[in-house]
C-alpha cells in the first residue's frame, strides 16, 4: 500500500483526502462504463484484436471521484491520438482491493492489461511471469528515466526491473497549527530541527486543560502506524531488511532510539493515541484544533485548509540536525502480457500517461507530487504549487525520500512493528522489549518467505 493513498485537489476548491478517495463514497465500479460510452467485455472475454484491427484493452483503474473522472477524461484524449486502440474502464474494483483482484485474476488466467497496483503489492504480483517489464517504456521517455525522483523509480523496480510505472508520488512532513503555537508562546519549528526538539515541543503544546494534544500518532498496529517509523529508523543507519540478509535491519540502535521517541511522548502525555485505522480521529483532532503538529502527507492538506487551520509545514525531524529523511509510498500503473497486440497496446498507453502533459494533469486533477525534477521546475507546476500553502515542502523533501522495500516479506516485519509501536504508546513495553518481539517474530516469519 501506498503511503496514505493520496489525493492533492485542485488549490481553487476542498476535496476529499487520499483515502476517502480511494477506500470513502464506495461507489459502485461494476457497471462503469468505459471512456467510448459503450463497455467491451471484462475480465478478459471479448478483448484483443477485433475485426477492424483495432486494439483493446482492459483498465482496472481503482478510483473515485475527481480521480475518475480525470482517468476518463485522459482515456478519451487517449482515443482520439491513438484510433487502433481501445480502452475498457468497466473493471469495478477499489485500489485497496486491487491486489485480491488481481491475484485472482492471474489464477484464473484473465487478468487485465493495465492495473493501478500499490507500490507495497508490487513484490506480490511480480511472482507471476505475465507482469511485464516496463524498462522499455521509462527508458524511451520524454523525460530520461534518471530524472525521476528515486523513490519513483524505486518504488517500481522489483530485483532490478522496472515493473511498473510511476502512478502516485507522496512524502511526509509535519504540519503545524499556528494558532496553537501562538497560544504557547512558541516559534514555528524550521528545517534542520531535532526529534528531542519534536518531544519538547509536543509537551510544551499540550494544553489538558482545552483537550490539546501535541501531536499524534496512530495506534491500530497497521501499515498507517508503522510507515512513519521508517525515516527515522534509516536517518539513525538502520534498514527494513538487511542488506544481503532475511532479517530486519532495525535491530538495536535504529529501532530503539526510534521507539524511544513515542516513548517519550506517550511519557509525557503529550500524544493524542489514536487506535482507529487510518489514523481518522487524529486528522479530526487536528481539524478541530486539538492538535499542534501532525506528521502526515499532502493528501491531508485538502481537509486541513476546509477547516480553515491556519498552517505551516516542516520537514520531518531528524536524529542529529540538518536535512532529515523522509518516505514515499508510491502507486503504480502495472501492465500484464495478455498476448503481443494488447501488451504493445498498454504499454503505448502507460508511456502516454508518463508524457509531461499528461502527467501534469494526472498530478495536479488527481493527485500526486510531480514525479521527476524537471515536472517539479516547469512553471505550470510551480504555479500550482504555489495555490496550495505547503504543497512545496512536500515535494522539496523529495530529494531524501526512501520507500519500503519491494519485498514479499515486507508484510512479515510491518504486522509485528506495528504491534511493538502500539504497546510502546500504550505504555505495554519498553522500547527494548518490545524491539526485540518483534525482531524475533519478524526474522522468523521472513526465514519463510522465498
Amino acid at each position: 500500500m501506498s503511503l496514505n493513498r493520496s489525493r492533492i485537489p485542485p488549490p481553487v476548491r476542498g476535496g476529499p483526502s487520499r483515502r476517502g478517495v480511494l477506500r470513502g463514497g464506495a461507489m459502485a465500479l461494476t457497471g462503469a462504463m468505459g471512456a467510448t460510452g459503450a463497455a467491451v467485455a471484462g475480465c478478459g472475454t471479448g478483448l484483443g484484436v477485433d475485426s477492424h484491427g483495432v486494439v483493446h484493452i482492459e483498465v482496472w483503474h481503482g478510483q473515485t471521484s475527481t480521480a475518475l473522472r480525470t482517468v476518463k477524461r485522459l482515456v478519451a484524449d487517449f482515443h482520439r491520438g491513438h484510433p487502433a486502440i481501445r480502452i475498457d474502464l468497466s473493471g469495478g474494483v477499489l485500489a485497496d482491493d486491487m491486489l485480491q483482484k488481481v491475484m485472482t485474476g492471474l489464477v484464473a488466467g484473465s487478468p487485465p492489461d493495465v492495473a493501478y497496483v500499490f507500490g507495497s503489492d508490487l513484490a506480490s504480483v511480480a511472482r507471476s511471469p505475465q507482469l511485464a517489464d516496463l524498462t522499455s517504456v521509462v527508458e524511451s521517455g520524454q523525460v530520461p528515466w534518471k530524472q525521476y525522483w528515486p523513490a519513483a523509480r524505486e518504488g517500481v523496480t522489483v530485483d532490478g526491473v522496472v515493473r511498473a510505472v510511476p502512478a502516485v508520488l507522496d512524502s511526509l512532513a509535519v504540519v503545524c497549527n499556528k494558532a496553537l503555537f501562538r497560544r504557547a508562546g512558541l516559534e514555528l519549528p524550521e528545517p534542520g530541527w531535532t526529534w528531542r526538539d519534536f518531544t519538547e515541543t509536543a509537551r510544551k503544546l499540550t494544553d489538558r486543560g482545552r483537550g490539546a494534544f501535541g501531536t499524534g500518532w496512530p495506534a491500530a498496529g497497521d501499515e498507517d502506524t508503522v510507515w512513519r517509523m521508517w525515516p527515522m529508523v534509516w536517518d539513525l543507519g538502520g534498514e527494513v531488511i538487511a542488506e544481503g540478509k532475511r532479517e530486519v535491519g532495525f535491530a538495536g540502535e535504529p529501532g530503539v532510539r526510534s521507539l524511544e521517541v513515542l516513548a517519550a511522548l506517550a511519557g509525557d502525555s503529550s500524544v493524542y493515541v489514536d487506535p482507529k485505522p487510518g489514523g481518522e480521529q487524529m486528522y479530526q483532532a487536528f481539524a478541530a484544533g486539538r492538535l499542534g503538529m501532525v506528521a502526515t502527507g499532502p493528501w491531508q492538506l485538502p481537509d486541513i485548509r476546509q477547516a480553515k487551520i491556519d498552517y505551516q509545514v516542516v520537514p520531518l525531524p531528524g536524529f542529529r540536525g540538518g536535512r532529515s529523511v523522509t518516505i514515499s509510498g508510491p502507486d503504480t500503473w502495472s501492465v500484464f502480457d495478455n498476448g503481443s497486440a494488447r501488451l504493445k497496446a498498454a504499454r503505448t498507453f502507460v508511456g502516454w500517461l508518463m508524457e509531461p502533459g499528461q502527467a501534469y494533469r494526472w498530478d495536479t486533477q488527481a493527485g500526486s507530487l510531480p514525479q521527476s525534477r524537471p515536472a517539479e521546475r516547469r512553471p505550470r507546476w510551480r504555479a500550482y504549487a504555489a495555490g496550495v500553502p505547503g504543497l512545496q515542502v512536500f515535494t522539496e523533501v523529495l530529494e531524501t525520500a526512501r520507500v519500503r522495500p519491494v519485498d514479499r516479506a515486507y508484510p512479515k516485519i510491518s504486522m509485528p512493528f506495528g504491534e511493538a509501536i502500539t504497546a510502546v504508546l500504550l505504555g505495554r513495553s519498553t522500547p527494548a522489549k518490545a524491539l526485540r518481539r518483534c525482531a524475533d517474530e519478524a526474522n522468523a516469519a521472513m526465514a519463510k518467505v522465498r
